[in-house]
């Protein structure tokens, strides 16, 4: 059983426990006994990365915590209770999620429309967060390729994620469909709304020096059963810019983080024997 947290007195924002998750009446197991707990830094959130190979179980991890999904056993608890219909997470997948027949402004304003909020009052918060993303001078053009770039969009949908006011923020590879200029300022500005609105972000990527980058904590998953077996603390200081990639600290936890997915990637392929 994979116990890779540290229980403080802290409030718990995520507890996943015990969790497993099966198909095909249990032939196919996925999840076996998977634990994870992520308690809450005040006035500064949390920004956890999960890494591990494709079909370690990091989406379905994000499913349970978004509602998307229910596992097979196993408890799924948000703000120290049982997870509720009601709760808000914000999601933000590698697709681009935004609906083509409406403009910038109305799909970041979409979350506040279903939530009964008046029309003056949900579009100045959406011109609000759209002067945050960085998308100012574009709230009336309509939320679609080629109209809008992919990190356009994808800045839509994080706009529109976050209007919401969810303490969680679920992030499934956003940025990993993105060329690598997109890639890198997408990162920074990521940090910059972080900073500003203090969520607790869960990010799933395959980018190592992303996620060192981005991350406060990394967890990495192995395959057949999926199970978190490392845990890195990534020392580096809390605000952070792209200059920091430049220094040997931060060289130093990305070849760590490699070599140690390099051996849960052969474990998990042993495994699987």
């Amino acid at each position: 059983m994979s116990h890779y947290f540290i229980d403080t007195h802290r409030e718990d924002i995520v507890n996943l426990k015990n969790i497993n998750q099966t198909y095909d009446n249990g032939k196919v197991v996925v999840l076996k006994d998977f634990n994870l707990l992520i308690e809450d830094k005040p006035n500064q959130g949390q920004f956890v990365v999960i890494l591990g190979a494709s079909g370690c179980g990091k989406s379905t991890i994000l499913r349970y915590i978004s509602g998307l999904q229910k596992p097979t056993s196993g408890e799924v608890n948000l703000y120290g209770r049982k997870r509720i219909e009601t709760d808000r997470v914000g999601m933000v997948f590698q697709k681009y999620s935004s609906l083509p027949w409406l403009t910038v402004l109305e799909n970041v304003a979409l979350g506040l429309y279903y939530q009964g909020v008046s029309k003056k009052e949900r579009e100045e918060k959406a011109m609000d967060m759209i002067q945050k993303v960085g998308l100012k001078g574009h709230e009336n053009k309509y939320a679609q390729y080629p109209t809008l770039s992919g990190g356009q969009l994808q800045r839509v949908a994080i706009a529109r994620s976050l209007l919401a006011s969810p303490r969680i923020l679920l992030m499934d590879e956003p940025f990993g469909a993105l060329d690598v200029n997109t890639r890198l300022s997408m990162q920074d500005m990521l940090l910059q709304i972080w900073y500003e609105v203090h969520p607790t972000i869960i990010f799933v990527t395959h980018d190592i020096s992303e996620a060192v980058y981005l991350g406060d904590d990394i967890y990495i998953m192995r395959a057949n059963p999926g199970q978190i077996v490392e845990h890195i603390y990534v020392d580096l200081p809390y605000r952070r810019d792209r200059f920091i990639k430049r220094t040997p600290r931060f060289e130093e936890l990305v070849h760590y983080t490699e070599d140690l997915m390099v051996k849960v990637d052969a474990i998990s392929a042993a495994s699987k024997v």
